[in-house]
């Protein structure tokens, strides 16, 4: 069976992307698992330009079919920020914990209805050889006041659906794949790699 590299440390996406890629005619494989210790930098000005830059650069290293992403979240009130900055928003080294309150912090005054925001998400595969594709997906909801639920990562906690009168981290996985930026930019990734398998 064919190998995917899915090109990402972070073990909440790994976890999603087992989940969101199972049944494919690949076996999924991580970086740890290929012994894969390179870090490749987001120096994009965009999510498409991280997440190609990052697909890429693995797909080189491993020379296997690689998947990469890069995701963040938009704020109305801040401008459209964290953006393609949201991992490194409050610091370098900083934690979950410490870029929530960093964002609650900053909005502290902005009442409920101008807390809008949206998560995205960009895919890329990328070939050995160079050949990318690209896919996105969004999720549109609020800002919480404060941080509930104990599952998901980053700023789940705080990502607030109005139709579901839940925040991302009180959703089950399965639930949170069906609606979350990643879930729909994954659901186009598996038809672009049911494609790619059938033209190995």
């Amino acid at each position: 069976m064919l190998k995917l590299l899915l090109a990402t440390a972070n073990p909440g996406k790994i976890r999603e992307y087992r989940r969101l890629l199972r049944d494919l005619p690949f076996k999924l494989v991580t970086l740890a698992e290929e012994d894969i210790n390179a870090v490749v930098a987001e120096q994009g000005a965009s999510f498409e330009e991280n997440a190609r830059l990052k697909a890429i650069a693995y797909a080189r290293l491993s020379q296997l079919t690689s998947l990469a992403d890069d995701s963040g979240l938009e704020i109305d009130a801040l401008g459209g920020k964290p953006g393609v900055h949201s991992a490194r928003f409050a610091g370098e080294k900083s934690t979950d914990e410490t870029k929530i309150g960093n964002l609650l912090a900053k909005l502290k005054d902005v009442p409920k209805e101008k807390r809008t925001a949206r998560f995205k998400c960009v895919i890329a595969i990328a070939s050995p050889t160079g050949k990318v594709a690209l896919c996105s997906g969004e999720c549109h909801g609020l800002i919480a006041l404060e941080s509930r639920g104990e599952d998901g990562f980053g700023y789940d906690p705080i990502f607030y659906i109005p139709e579901l009168d839940k925040t991302m981290a009180e959703l089950p996985l399965e639930i949170k794949n069906q609606i979350s930026h990643r879930g729909k930019a994954a659901q186009k990734a598996r038809r672009l790699l049911e494609d790619l398998r059938l033209n190995y």
